[in-house]
């Protein structure tokens, strides 16, 4: 392919379609490196992937005076479309520009930031093309689907020089934040355990799981993407995809990016990782051989910074759904209800200013906005969602495998496990690749 400036590119009226006739032999490193981006005075967002958390997360930054969303991109029309009326809707124009291909997004010039909540298989794939291109990038937990692509975007992030927030809102919650800075002052002495408490059971929505023919406006070969191929039904996509093991990892992968976030921040491992990990889990029968992660699981990790850290669901756990920090000197726990301690003290205890005081976010997309100008650290950066999720999928390899498994943290490897390092990546189905 002949090489070409990207402005040349975007200027040339066939643009659109010589993208469509490249995208069955694209790849990333296509894109050329942008420097020096300027940001006018309102930062031109786009949307990638449009449907629940999509949707919620627009609505967000549609809110932000410092911010424009000047397009959106869904594989489902449907999805696209009313993600467009809202938008137009609040500026009180027909200027947004809907786009069925992330790729078509990324090669605009004045897009500045990208938000994407798609399913977790197209997390990196979407995150890497975009640091490529020097766009600052708002995208939801986890970070990958695996190990080895939550590397690929901590690489892509630190080389490229972008912005990175997580969707893990509950940084940005003065409960949350307050909890943790009374574990990392000492209030309540030395920890020696951690419980997450995450949910239990898969929260299907059954709408049916006989193949047939995808939906007019659904694009379901770009939906599976990199995933194998399957045929379509009714309760593969959308909400459904967190509960089928090609493209998520049920409960556990859709909350420990909160949880064990807030786990790793009171702690004070946000770059680390447990030494050895070991649990239990029972997979259900696979419905007509569609969902199949996890219903019930429990795994503990030991960490060479001296605390047992055990993730379950909540019905395996004390205190149920949440964070509950255990000391010898009394205990705090914390969800999004609030904040309760082993004592009344403990929680109306003040900080002095030569103690621990964390980041303060008190607006979580606000504080990406923020960064975006500034170019510092969000309050949920990329390694911190690297190393909370890492959690997870170490528990997961652990449970399948039914044993202990020790791992390597400089290595980002098991420890002399060739069959445990297989749960570290997976083969991307072509043309798709990192």
């Amino acid at each position: 392919m002949k090489k070409i400036s990207r402005r040349q590119f975007l200027k040339n009226s066939t643009a659109v379609a010589a993208v469509k006739v490249i995208a069955p032999r694209f790849s990333f490193a296509f894109i050329p490196f942008l420097k020096n981006r300027s940001i006018n005075d309102r930062i031109n967002v786009a949307c990638i992937g449009v449907g629940g958390m999509g949707t919620a997360n627009l609505k967000d930054f549609l809110e932000k005076k410092d911010c424009t969303v000047v397009a959106v991109c869904d594989v489902d029309k449907q999805h696209c479309e009313n993600a467009r009326q809202l938008v137009n809707k609040k500026y009180q124009n027909n200027d947004c520009h809907t786009y069925h291909d992330f790729r078509e997004v990324l090669v605009r010039d004045d897009i500045d930031a990208i938000m994407t909540a798609t399913p977790d298989h197209w997390h990196a794939l979407i995150a890497v093309a975009a640091a490529r291109v020097n766009k600052d990038i708002y995208a939801e937990k986890p970070l990958a689907f695996n190990i080895s692509e939550g590397r690929a975007i901590v690489d892509a992030v630190e080389q490229y020089g972008v912005v990175w927030q997580t969707g893990s809102w509950q940084r940005s919650q003065q409960h949350f934040r307050h909890a943790c800075e009374l574990v990392r002052n000492g209030r309540i002495g030395h920890i020696h355990t951690v419980r997450v408490g995450l949910p239990y059971g898969n929260s299907i929505d059954n709408r049916g799981t006989q193949p047939g023919s995808p939906p007019d406006g659904f694009d379901y070969e770009m939906w599976l993407g990199p995933a194998p191929w399957r045929p379509y039904n009714p309760s593969r996509c959308h909400w459904n995809f967190r509960w089928i093991s090609d493209y998520s990892q049920g409960q556990l992968t859709d909350w420990a990016g909160h949880h064990c976030d807030i786990a790793n921040w009171g702690m004070g491992t946000e770059e680390s990782a447990p030494q050895t990990i070991e649990g239990i889990a029972h997979y259900p029968d696979a419905r007509d051989g569609l969902f199949d992660t996890a219903e019930s699981y429990r795994f503990e990790c030991q960490y060479r910074e001296g605390f047992r850290l055990i993730v379950a669901d909540s019905t395996q756990q004390p205190k149920g759904m949440g964070v509950h920090f255990i000391g010898d000197e009394g205990w705090i726990h914390v969800n999004r209800v609030g904040i309760s301690a082993s004592s009344d003290s403990i929680l109306k205890s003040k900080l002095k200013p030569d103690e621990i005081h964390l980041y303060k976010s008190d607006n979580h997309v606000q504080n990406f906005l923020d960064c975006v100008r500034t170019r510092k650290l969000t309050v949920t950066p990329v390694k911190a969602a690297h190393y909370a999720i890492m959690v997870a999928h170490l528990g997961n390899a652990a449970m399948h495998l039914g044993r202990e498994l020790h791992w390597d943290m400089k290595t980002e490897k098991f420890v002399n496990d060739p069959q445990a390092d297989r749960f570290l990546t997976r083969p991307m189905r072509g043309p798709w690749h990192l």
